[in-house]
């Protein structure tokens, strides 16, 4: 399987010649291919600016970040964005003016990877996966935001990444629609694994998605905390009140409560 991810002392800092901005201090991480892994912490502390990083909207001012064992990005190599790292955003990107099979479809078309046929069926299939069979002909205005977000999921994993970056995708939808469609991103996750690097502020998204959590300090931002969530595979909605559930989530609340009110008398703002 590919998409190993390793992030070596990474760092950022905004404006050096000016304000000076530290937004990523000495982060180090390995991901294994494969791997969910969500990254958690308070406002500002720079888990925006690591996915960027990542992606390669942004560039690294120390440090390397490494795919299978290629050098991606470091300060004298700008890491170019590639359908080899699909990026998910908090408020969507669908084309408007075309249908969900062509939203979804137009990736692999475009790069050569698929027949229309192969993506036809590649897409109804996805879609069929996540409970949305028979709206392939329909617009984006017509979607609800929870099933806009599905399409958004699909249409990333039809480019089969190596590495699928989420940032804060769930955030602007009701709890009730966020847990219907964190359970569909999960059966997508089952049934095909990919290596998926997710950004929240939800505390118990986070520990029912993760293989590991990573807490994030405020700014500057370091790792202050990794946890296992050793919570077996498949999971449902049922987890969240089992016993072990309960435990991680006393455990990673106090890490992040501490950096949260840290953040909070600092005056932080959501910069980075």
């Amino acid at each position: 399987m590919q998409g190993a991810l390793s992030i070596k002392n990474a760092g950022k800092i905004y404006d050096p010649g000016g304000s000076h901005v530290v937004a990523l201090d000495g982060i180090s991480l390995e991901i294994v291919a494969g791997e969910f892994c969500v990254i958690v912490g308070p406002s500002g502390c720079g888990k925006t600016t690591l996915l960027n990083a990542i992606a390669g909207f942004d560039q690294l001012t120390a440090g390397e970040i490494w795919l299978d064992g290629e050098l991606m990005a470091s300060p004298g190599k700008r890491l170019k964005p590639g359908p080899d790292r699909m990026v998910v955003f908090q408020h969507g990107a669908l084309f408007p003016w075309k249908k969900v099979l062509w939203n979804v479809t137009c990736g692999p078309l475009k790069q050569g990877r698929l027949t229309q046929a192969e993506a036809n069926e590649k897409a109804r299939e996805f879609l069929a996966r996540v409970g949305l069979h028979g709206i392939e002909d329909q617009y984006p205005e017509a979607l609800s935001g929870g099933q806009k977000r599905r399409v958004e999921i699909v249409r990333a994993l039809m480019n089969d990444p190596k590495v699928l970056l989420l940032d804060e995708p769930f955030r602007a939808l009701d709890a009730l629609t966020k847990s219907v469609v964190q359970e569909h991103l999960l059966e997508l996750f089952d049934f095909e694994p990919e290596t998926i690097f997710f950004i929240t502020h939800d505390l118990e998204e986070a520990i029912f998605l993760a293989d590991r959590a990573v807490v994030m300090t405020t700014r500057p931002g370091t790792i202050k905390k990794i946890v296992d969530v050793d919570i077996p595979r498949p999971r449902d909605l049922k987890v969240l009140t089992s016993s072990r559930f309960l435990a991680l989530k006393a455990e990673l609340g106090a890490a992040i409560h501490e950096e949260a009110k840290m953040a909070f008398e600092s005056g932080e703002r959501e910069l980075a």
